[in-house]
């Protein structure tokens, strides 16, 4: 064999045999059900203006829109604020749940539905942050972001150290979960509650009927063959999707770098100065008057910004300048939040920059995360706690409703 066939061969292997990125998915599950958690809080008062009964956006308004588009949404089931407060419900509990991991995978399918359901209800409630959520969504319902730092890894960890002790562990939750969500679905199909094209609902059957497959696979197969292909398929749907979510990433800053340059304002170095003037964008008016009190430093931001926006997706093939802007562009995003008073685009945007954070740097920040848990939390006040590791080649597990 030569060389080129044996990378190909090499290649095909990582991304077959293993789940990559475990640490990098792990944050961007936290990292997005967390803003669109802390969002719903924020906006709980409000929640019937912005996507309920009470919205300037009617009910009939969207359904007209829906009738167009396509888009998918649980809201148009029923006009009554009784089932809407029960898809807030809904997606409340489900951020909180895939924000501590657990059951990851059926989690991540209820949060995209929850986000899907109300962004869609009132397409025009957004600052920009909402359609990288919108997106990210989607794209979390293929990944495997339950391995780390999760309450899933957990219990795996646990049930694997009983089997080695010769007990037997038995998943109740699961099925149960499965049994209910299936019910849910038989009836929002039969009734025609979707209201949408095809594509979401069949993704809610694919996923479920999956999840099933994969227990029934678990329990019953007699050999280890079709355990390790589900978990082939699984790696191979994680990876891709983390690469899309990459690509995703680049083609933010990309096309907003390009589209900057093209500006007027953006060209003669005084774009930055023009939003600070508007009270909607200054909730710290002092913050905005001292930065734009200086031309050099207008000046400065708006190049900079255009800068590191085009130059970004271009220095993913130097590590050490990788690391560099992205955290440039993460102080960027923290500034935007405080200055201009975007705080859920902002951690949207940081939440996306995360999937290229290094793992070394991320393993370290879960170290500390769990002294600092453990030193809160325990009675001495100090714990050691080992680092946790994420295995290169992880066996295939036996729970299939939240691998």
């Amino acid at each position: 064999m030569n060389r080129f066939t044996l990378s190909v061969s090499a290649a095909i292997a990582r991304v077959t045999e293993s789940a990559l990125g475990p640490y990098q998915s792990a944050m961007i599950r936290i990292g997005f059900s967390a803003t669109w958690l802390l969002f719903l809080l924020r906006e709980f008062t409000h929640r019937g203006e912005l996507y309920g009964p009470d919205s300037p956006w009617g009910w009939e308004l969207a359904r007209q829109l829906i009738d167009t588009n396509g888009a998918f949404t649980l809201l148009l089931w029923s006009d009554g604020r009784g089932w809407f407060e029960a898809v807030y419900a809904l997606a409340l509990l489900s951020s909180a749940a895939l924000l501590v991991g657990w059951r990851t995978r059926t989690m991540s399918v209820l949060f995209m539905v929850g986000v899907l359901s109300l962004q869609n209800r009132s397409v025009f409630m957004g600052d920009g942050g909402d359609n990288v959520v919108h997106l990210m969504a989607i794209y979390l319902v293929f990944t495997r972001c339950g391995r780390v730092w999760s309450l899933d890894a957990r219990r795996e960890r646990r049930a694997a150290d009983a089997r080695a002790r010769g007990e037997r562990v038995t998943d109740r939750v699961g099925p149960v979960l499965w049994g209910v969500l299936g019910f849910a679905l038989v009836v929002l199909t039969a009734t025609g509650g979707f209201h949408s094209a095809w594509t979401v609902p069949a993704l809610l059957w694919a996923v479920w009927s999956g999840l099933g497959l994969w227990w029934v696979v678990g329990r019953r197969a007699r050999s280890a063959e079709p355990r390790i292909l589900l978990d082939v398929i699984g790696n191979i749907l994680h990876n891709s999707a983390l690469v899309v979510i990459m690509a995703e990433a680049c083609l933010i800053y990309a096309t907003a770098g390009w589209y900057k340059v093209q500006g007027s304002r953006w060209q003669d170095g005084t774009a930055v100065y023009y939003p600070l003037q508007l009270d909607y964008f200054s909730p710290w008016p002092l913050l905005g008057d001292l930065l734009t009190s200086s031309g050099t430093m207008v000046l400065l931001v708006t190049y900079g910004t255009v800068i590191v926006q085009v130059a970004f997706p271009f220095t993913l093939f130097n590590r050490r300048v990788k690391n560099v802007l992205l955290a440039v562009m993460m102080l960027e995003h923290a500034a935007i939040a405080v200055i201009l008073g975007l705080p859920f685009f902002s951690l949207a945007m940081i939440a996306t920059d995360a999937v290229f954070l290094p793992t070394s740097f991320l393993r370290r920040l879960g170290g500390w995360a769990a002294r600092a848990r453990a030193r809160l939390f325990s009675p001495e006040g100090r714990a050691t706690v080992p680092q946790p590791r994420a295995p290169e080649n992880p066996r295939p597990t036996h729970v299939g409703f939240e691998a």
